[in-house]
């Protein structure tokens, strides 16, 4: 199955992309549109106040890192601890651990996370221009200094 493994860069830019723009979709509403409300509602699940303001940054933030690939492991591993985070203190609690159609999207978006935390981000991001492939120094031989 060769021609699969060749679609493994593309693949991977659409998982990021797909997940950064829900992520930013996400938390821009949590910091620009409906932050009063979110406040409210962190605080009536038991969070500090400014948890919405960190859960909004991390997730808009983190979903223009994923979308461009940039340090994309790390952000993908915060984002898929907020959410698993989010999962085991608010949704499977209120809604049980049953009721699998109350938080299938929490959990996917926190198992997609997880996935890109432990691949990385593929050939197509600035990740493997910069940390995966060396940052283009492979090609250079290290050289003696001359006294």
């Amino acid at each position: 199955m060769r021609f699969m493994e060749n679609l493994k860069p593309l693949s991977l830019l659409l998982l990021r992309l797909a997940l950064g723009g829900i992520f930013m979709y996400h938390g821009y509403s949590k910091l620009f549109t409906n932050h009063s409300a979110d406040v409210t509602t962190f605080v009536h699940w038991g969070f500090p106040p400014y948890f919405a303001t960190i859960s909004g940054a991390l997730e808009f933030f983190g979903g223009i890192l994923l979308v461009v690939g940039l340090v994309t492991r790390i952000a993908a591993l915060l984002l898929a601890i907020e959410l698993g985070i989010a999962l085991a203190r608010v949704t499977i609690p209120q809604s049980g651990i049953y009721a699998v159609g109350k938080y299938e999207l929490p959990l996917m978006l926190c198992t997609a996370a997880f996935a890109l935390a432990t691949v990385g981000a593929g050939a197509a991001s600035l990740d493997h221009f910069t940390f995966e492939s060396g940052g283009g120094r492979k090609n250079f031989k290290k050289t003696k200094p001359s006294n």
